[in-house]
């Protein structure tokens, strides 16, 4: 197994920014998290979850593939548990993953997207975690040396809609 994630936070009082191991990079409150999920979810005319959905997970692809070249991580195995521990350490909650080549399952216990919703708006039957199913997509595809959109992923139960922990489904397209 590879050595535990390196996750180098630096801040740029100067400019105002915040770096992660060379990278520009955001953490939002739960507040602003979910206000824009809402506000994609809420505009599916304008392909709003899609958007959402492709920008996670092209961010985490590159986010990703950019570590394993550096760090030199090859093997699948350690590439997923590197993809685990960068989905917590970013503060996006905690993931668990049972995947192949071609997709597998994703479980979540901790989710700060769902769980900033139950705190912002309550609950909610359909799930919301859209920059959640993004990330695993671009995980599954920088993990597995494969073009971004070779995964789907679908949250099949969601701790908004009062489930313990989400899981979600991984599949090749």
């Amino acid at each position: 197994m590879t050595a535990p994630c390196k996750f180098d936070q630096v801040f740029d009082a100067e400019r105002k920014l915040q770096y992660v191991n060379g990278e520009a990079s955001v953490m939002h409150c739960h507040h602003y998290a979910t206000i824009f999920t809402k506000l994609a979810l809420d505009t599916p005319h304008l392909n709003g979850p899609e958007n959402l959905f492709e920008a996670m997970e092209e961010t985490a692809y590159l986010t990703l593939r950019k570590y394993f070249l550096v760090e030199s991580i090859s093997s699948p195995a350690d590439r997923q548990a590197i993809a685990s521990q960068y989905f917590a350490l970013c503060g996006l909650g905690l993931v668990s993953l049972e995947i192949d080549e071609n997709g597998g399952r994703a479980s979540m216990r901790h989710s700060h997207v769902d769980e900033g919703w139950l705190k912002k708006w309550g609950p909610r039957r359909k799930p919301v975690n859209l920059m959640g199913q993004g990330y695993l997509a671009g995980a599954m595809s920088a993990i597995f040396d494969q073009p971004v959109g070779t995964y789907r992923v679908k949250e099949t139960r969601s701790i908004v809609s009062g489930a313990e922990a989400s899981e979600l489904a991984i599949q090749r397209r």
